[in-house]
């Protein structure tokens, strides 16, 4: 211990070059830059009216009052379109982590030309626009009766994002070792003891990776849920905050209490998982 310490203080810490300052004020002034619409944004939604249009954008409030955020839970029914934001959301992340799993597993482990095809098949997925595929997604939906069903915008955010997730869960798949499974399957494990007790638990990096991407892009998707829905009771946050800014009248800031509160529960998700999220884009940008 002693050597150790001695070391430790025998350690010459390396001086701040040239370089090492200027990116660090580089990344300050990303940082800033980033920072200051959040800053707005929140700052907002204490201001009233008056002070929105009078003051300085950057001036803080003359009161921290929480009307804004009483009048967007009154007028967005927030209760409602929260919980409903959350449901899909959900759902539908839990339905994808387990189907691009368990198909990157197959594709990964499986050499046929079956699975080489199911794994191009996806990758075009991700090459297409689903902005591209509005009409015949929707006319798909009218048909089938899913247009203005809880389970049919659940569908329809699995289907356009199925494609990333098994093309981020087979770039990660090569790094789970084969002997592994192997041995599982000697002690006498069968395929679903095999991937759910020594596959599963390797994948929480690209597990992490996968919940946190596609659940941003489902909790903040406007297009698609305003395509789906038009009924009231399943209405979204994004499409009830939408109704808020108008060409006749804008209410900026009750919308802004409205943003800040629809970005807590996703904010706190990244956090929560913010390890395996780096460990994951960084494993799966290596690994092909």
């Amino acid at each position: 211990m002693a050597r150790e310490k001695k070391q430790k203080e025998e350690v010459v810490k390396q001086p701040y070059t040239k370089g090492t300052l200027a990116v660090q004020i580089v990344m300050t002034i990303c940082a800033i830059i980033y920072l200051a619409p959040i800053f707005i944004i929140i700052n907002y939604s204490f201001k009233s009216k008056k002070e929105l249009y009078l003051g300085s954008p950057l001036a803080l409030p003359k009161s921290f009052n929480l009307d804004n955020y009483v009048k967007a839970f009154q007028k967005l029914n927030m209760k409602a379109t929260f919980l409903n934001t959350l449901f899909y959301t959900a759902v539908s992340v839990l339905v994808l982590a387990i189907l691009c799993g368990t198909t990157a597993w197959a594709i990964a482990r499986c050499h046929r030309k079956f699975f080489k095809f199911a794994y191009i098949y996806f990758i075009v997925g991700i090459l297409i626009p689903y902005q591209a595929l509005f009409l015949p997604i929707y006319t798909i939906g009218y048909k089938m009766h899913l247009t203005n069903t809880r389970y049919g915008i659940i569908l329809m955010y699995v289907a356009t994002g199925i494609s990333f997730g098994v093309f981020l869960m087979t770039s990660f798949m090569s790094t789970v070792p084969l002997e592994l499974e192997e041995s599982a399957r000697i002690d006498g494990c069968s395929v679903f003891q095999t991937y759910f007790r020594i596959v599963l638990p390797l994948l929480k990096p690209a597990m992490a990776t996968l919940i946190i991407m596609q659940a941003f892009q489902i909790w903040n998707d406007y297009l698609l849920a305003s395509l789906y829905v038009s009924k009231k009771q399943l209405k979204t946050l994004t499409v009830a905050i939408q109704s808020l800014f108008s060409a006749q009248t804008s209410d900026y800031t009750t919308a802004m209490a409205a943003i800040v509160v629809s970005v807590l529960p996703i904010a706190v998700l990244f956090l929560s998982l913010q390890k395996y999220f780096i460990k994951g884009m960084t494993v799966g940008a290596v690994k092909g």
